[in-house]
C-alpha cells in the first residue's frame, strides 16, 4: 500500500488539462494559482493550519504552519548547510557542501567551524567517542568529545571507502539503535548502471543504503537494501525500530512522475530503480537501462508511502514521544528541498513559479504503518517562484523543537516550536 496527499492527483489532472487545451500565459498564471488553492485546501486535512509572518531581511514572508508551532530563523552564517547531528550535551555538529563542518552549541545562534575538510562532508554522525562524517570519497573518523571547539584534518583517518564519482555525490551517515554505522549514496544518474552488489566493480556499487561491518580485520560496507535512485534522508520509528527512507525518483520522466518514494527498508530489499519505477499503482519496467535487472519485478518492494514528482525529498527525522506535541508523535518529518525542473515538460527552462515549492511535510503512522501524508510547513515559494529557503536536514532537538537547515536562498538554521500558552 502507497499513500500520496489526494489534493495532488486533481493537480495532475489540472496539469493535463490546461496544457492540452490552453497555451497563453494567462491560463499559466491560472493554473499555478488552482494548484497552490487545492494544495492549501486539502493536504492540512489533518492538522489545523495558522499562517505567520516571518520577516527576513526587511522582506515579509506569509508561512503556512500547524496551528499552536511558531517559526524562527536562528542563524544565517552556515554555508550551503546540509544534515545536521545533535550531540549528548545538546551541540548541535551540522555539514555543508562547502566543506565547513559547523558546531552550534544551545541556543544555536552561534555557528563556529569545528573543522574544514578537503571534499564534501553532507552529513555527520557521533558514536563512542568518535564523530563521523560521510564524504563522498569515504566515511571519515575523528576522536571527539562533546563540547569539543576544534578538529584539525589530519585528526581524521579513514573508516570505509566509499564509491565516489559525480552526480548524487551527497553521502548520509547515522547510527542505529543497534549501534551499527549506517550510509546512504546514490546513483550518478536517472538510468546509470550501477547497484549495490559486489558482482558490480567498486565505484559502481551504489544506489541504497549500507552498513558497516565490523567484524573483520578491516570495517566493510556491505549492502543493506539497494535499487533507491538518492536515498538522502533516513531514520528508525521510535517505536517500532523498522528503518524507512526518503528517495528521488529519476528526471526522465516528465514533471508528473514517477512519485518520490517514503520506502520501508528490510535487510536485502530490493527498491527497484532504475530499472523499475513505480507510478502510484503499477511497477512498470524502465527502459532507460538496457542492462537486465537484477531481480524480478516480484522482488521489488514498494514505497509506503509517495509524495508528488520532482520535490527532491531530502532529510528525515520521527518524532519522539514527548517532542513538538501529541499530533506529530511517532510520525516522520521530510524535508523537501523543491524541484529545479518546472511545468510543462519537466525541464529548468519554464517559468520558476511552477517550480514544486520547498516544504516540510509528514508521514503520519498509526499502529506503526504508514496511514497518510500531510503538509507542516508551506509558504517557502512565492507566486512568482522566488524562495526564502530550501530545506535540506531536519532533526529533533533535546527541548523538542523541530530544526532544519536551508542550503539555498537563506542559508542557515531554523527552528519550528510549539507556542508557549
Amino acid at each position: 500500500m502507497h499513500l500520496q496527499p489526494g489534493c495532488y492527483d486533481r493537480t495532475r489532472f489540472i496539469n493535463i488539462f490546461y496544457f492540452n487545451k490552453m497555451k497563453n500565459i494567462h491560463h499559466v498564471i491560472y493554473l499555478v494559482v488552482a494548484i497552490a488553492l487545492l494544495a492549501l485546501g486539502n493536504s492540512h486535512a489533518g492538522l489545523a493550519v495558522s499562517r505567520q509572518t516571518l520577516t527576513v531581511d526587511g522582506d515579509d514572508w506569509t508561512l503556512e504552519i500547524p496551528a499552536g508551532l511558531r517559526l524562527e530563523v536562528l542563524t544565517a552564517e552556515l554555508r550551503t548547510p546540509r544534515l545536521m547531528h545533535f550531540m549528548p550535551n545538546g551541540d548541535l555538529i551540522v555539514g555543508s557542501k562547502s566543506g565547513d563542518v559547523y558546531r552550534l552549541a544551545p541556543p544555536y545562534r552561534q555557528a563556529d567551524v569545528l573543522v574544514r575538510l578537503p571534499d564534501y562532508p553532507h552529513s555527520v554522525a557521533w558514536r563512542k567517542g568518535a564523530l563521523l562524517v560521510a564524504q563522498t570519497d569515504g566515511l571519515y573518523r575523528a576522536p571527539y568529545r562533546p563540547g569539543q571547539r576544534r578538529l584539525e584534518r589530519d585528526d581524521f583517518e579513514t573508516l570505509s571507502h566509499l564509491p565516489g564519482g559525480g552526480g548524487h555525490s551527497s553521502r548520509s551517515v547515522a547510527v542505529g539503535p543497534d549501534g551499527r554505522i549506517y550510509v546512504s549514496l546514490g546513483i550518478s544518474g536517472n538510468c546509470t548502471d550501477e547497484f549495490l552488489d559486489d558482482r558490480y566493480p567498486f565505484d559502481g556499487r551504489r544506489g541504497g543504503v549500507m552498513v558497516l561491518d565490523e567484524h573483520g580485520e578491516e570495517p566493510r560496507l556491505v549492502p543493506f537494501a539497494s535499487g533507491l535512485r538518492n536515498p538522502i534522508g533516513f531514520d528508525w520509528h521510535p517505536v517500532t525500530g523498522q528503518l524507512y527512507a526518503s528517495n528521488n525518483g529519476p528526471d526522465h520522466h516528465g514533471f508528473d512522475s514517477p512519485p518520490e518514494y517514503f520506502s520501508r527498508l528490510e535487510p536485502g530489499s530490493f527498491h527497484g530503480m532504475p530499472w523499475y519505477q513505480y507510478d502510484g499503482r503499477t511497477l512498470r519496467r524502465d527502459r532507460c537501462i538496457r542492462r537486465e535487472p537484477p531481480l524480478p519485478p516480484q522482488a521489488v518492494s514498494r514505497p509506503v508511502a509517495t509524495f508528488p514528482s520532482r520535490n527532491a525529498p531530502m532529510g528525515v527525522a520521527f518524532v519522539p514521544r514527548g517532542a513538538l506535541d501529541s499530533r506529530f508523535e511517532g510520525n516522520a518529518i521530510v524535508a523537501f528541498r523543491g524541484s529545479w525542473g518546472t511545468l510543462p515538460t519537466g525541464s529548468a527552462a519554464g517559468d520558476p513559479a511552477t517550480r514544486r515549492p520547498p516544504r516540510l511535510m509528514m508521514v503520519r503512522f498509526r499502529d506503526g504503518e504508514a496511514a497518510g501524508v500531510e503538509d507542516v510547513l508551506g509558504g517557502l515559494q512565492r507566486p512568482d517562484g522566488k524562495r526564502l529557503a530550501r530545506p535540506v536536514g531536519v532533526a529533533i532537538g533535546p527541548d523538542g523543537a523541530l530544526y532544519f537547515t536551508s542550503d539555498a536562498g537563506l542559508e542557515g538554521l531554523f527552528r519550528l516550536t510549539p507556542v508557549k500558552p
